[in-house]
């Protein structure tokens, strides 16, 4: 059965699995869906529209799937969605979707620490961690296994790649491609992302594809277009090699010198 305190106030149309844990004076809005296993802290607020998935935790003041901060949004019926095993620390806001994607999309075992927020229509993959007020602005792109430090602010449309680390307190402005280290201010490449690919079993042969294809588009003094190149003539067309080629080419905002 489910176990809410009684100074909770939970929509008769919120649908809770049965072994859900809702805290003290939590609210919980209509047209929003809590999987089992989840625990709602105190002074939550889970507005309409959110979908949270199987044994996530929802710490204490967090604001899950109010309006999106957009004076073009007009009240349409959006979401915010949320997998399975996400924590989501205190205070931290997370907006639901407008109508350029309908849905502001979390993924499986990511960790929201304190303060941070997450606009309207960001698409979070699993296994994400962004520290202390971590602030996203709308329709940016995180990719799996991305560490984002605290105090850090990226830019709408911004696109992170894969198992990359920005450092804390850093702007960032363009995307970031993936299994680097992005530092510095102006923030900068600052070589690969070692330490955290070989956590995640890396072969060191994979490592050194991945460090050679750097080389070519960061300290060969070529033409992206050229080192581009240069990594697809050279470089054998493993799944992250073709990755990354991928990304510079589809980035948008322009990616990081």
């Amino acid at each position: 059965m489910v176990n809410i305190h009684p100074t909770a106030i939970v929509d008769t149309a919120a649908e809770l699995a049965d072994d859900v844990i809702v805290g003290p004076f939590a609210i919980i809005e209509n047209d929003v869906v809590v999987n089992s296993g989840t625990r709602i802290a105190s002074h939550v607020l889970v507005a309409a529209g959110t979908r949270i998935g199987k044994d996530c935790r929802i710490f204490n003041g967090a604001v899950l799937g109010s309006e999106p901060q957009d004076l073009k949004f007009g009240g349409e019926k959006t979401t915010l969605e949320i997998g399975n095993n996400t924590t989501i620390r205190e205070f931290a806001t997370l907006n639901r979707g407008t109508t350029d994607h309908w849905k502001t999309v979390i993924g499986n075992n990511c960790l929201l620490m304190a303060y941070s927020h997450v606009a309207h229509d960001c698409s979070i993959g699993n296994n994400v961690i962004l520290a202390n007020s971590v602030n996203l602005a709308g329709h940016i792109t995180i990719d799996d296994f991305v560490g984002v430090g605290g105090v850090t602010p990226i830019h709408q449309f911004v696109h992170i790649g894969k198992h990359a680390f920005i450092g804390g307190g850093l702007r960032v402005p363009k995307d970031i491609p993936p299994y680097i280290l992005a530092m510095g201010e102006p923030i900068r490449y600052g070589g690969l992302n070692s330490v955290g690919l070989k956590r995640r079993g890396f072969s060191d042969e994979l490592l050194a594809k991945l460090k050679k294809a750097y080389r070519f588009i960061y300290q060969s003094n070529l033409l992206l277009d050229d080192a581009l190149k240069k990594i697809e003539d050279e470089i054998e067309p493993v799944e992250e090699i073709t990755y990354l080629v991928s990304f510079f080419r589809d980035s948008e905002r322009g990616v990081i010198r």
